[in-house]
């Protein structure tokens, strides 16, 4: 397993002890076992496979991890942060009707070939979406639309109790414009006043001025239905393998690769010391000290989710041979 290169300039690589995490003694190690199992035979990595081929027939999770990995901190310039997602819950049905109306839509050709496409103003206003059976399903609320495509994955349940899961299917291009960010620069609501919940109660008591907050985002994101995972099951996540709550973390794969034990130590009102996988990316993810913990499905996870954005640190579990490899030659 590789990961792209970066700048020794950039990165810094210091080998710890498991003595020097903390709460490493009281976790449940043979939980986060399962979860790295869930996806290491997925990693084609000599390296990796070997330990894959390990884990399959390991009898103590804590002795596996400390005999085959070390704790490895990797930094750049930037402070750790952790911040959390879920996968949004949203009413909908198969087909259009008067409550149904917003569609949830598959990725068009031409969006894939012109870079970038159109914006969200010009995909939801022009007309370029119809009569052409891209429609997955349809949706409700426009708001929690949006926010699912801030999310990039969901359920969507009918009015019968069965549900259809949709994943990430591309999005048109444009850069993400934060809509939270927008509202501060307005002078409607201070930095620590946003949240997810905020701006939703906001758009809704605004109707029009609340469209017209949607479209200063450009970006839009399209899906594609993933309804196979069942539904015991989270989501996929970057490997395409389904995401286990408050055992995988999305990360920057330029430093953390995709697969490896993560442990972190989240500060903040809720402190979390816990082993982690990183089975997942996003695109606010970036940096070396940076993840997104997933902590489940529906609104009860996405109020979770919403409170976290707190310091801390990740330490990424590497296979030893690895390890040693990322130090510089004098130290080695």
């Amino acid at each position: 397993m590789s990961t792209p290169a970066v700048s020794d300039t950039e990165i810094t690589h210091t080998i710890l002890k498991f003595e020097d995490l903390n709460g490493w003694e009281q976790d449940d190690h043979g939980a986060a076992l399962e979860v790295f199992q869930n996806t290491c035979r997925d990693l084609n990595d000599p390296d990796w496979t070997a330990l894959c081929n390990v884990a399959a027939e390991a009898g103590d999770a804590k002795q596996f991890f400390e005999l085959f990995f070390r704790p490895v901190m990797i930094t750049n310039e930037t402070d750790g942060l952790f911040t959390g997602y879920f996968e949004p819950e949203l009413d909908g049905s198969p087909v259009r009707t008067e409550r149904y109306r917003y569609p949830i839509y598959r990725m068009p050709k031409e969006a894939k070939k012109q870079r970038p496409w159109l914006t969200r103003r010009e995909i939801l206003t022009s007309g370029v979406m119809d009569n052409r059976g891209l429609e997955i399903t349809w949706v409700d609320d426009p708001v929690e639309l949006f926010f699912l495509q801030v999310q990039g994955s969901g359920r969507v349940k009918y009015p019968d109790g069965s549900f259809i899961r949709v994943g990430y299917g591309g999005a048109n291009g444009h850069k993400y414009r934060s809509i939270g960010q927008e509202l501060v620069r307005r002078g409607t609501y201070q930095a620590h006043q946003v949240s997810a919940q905020v701006i939703k109660n906001w758009v809704r008591r605004n109707p029009e001025a609340g469209r017209e907050l949607l479209f200063h985002n450009n970006s839009y994101v399209f899906f594609r239905e993933v309804s196979e995972v069942p539904a015991e099951k989270g989501p996929l996540g970057a490997m395409n393998r389904s995401i286990t709550s408050m055992r995988s973390i999305a990360v920057d794969p330029l430093y953390t690769p995709l697969g490896a034990p993560v442990w972190i130590e989240k500060g903040g009102r809720d402190p979390l010391n816990r082993l982690m996988i990183a089975q997942d990316t996003g695109s606010a993810i970036k940096g070396a000290q940076r993840a997104d913990i997933f902590i489940g499905t529906g609104d009860e996870a996405g109020q979770i989710a919403g409170r976290i954005k707190d310091p801390g640190r990740l330490v990424v579990l590497m296979p030893i041979q690895r390890a040693y490899a990322l130090l510089p030659e004098s130290v080695q």
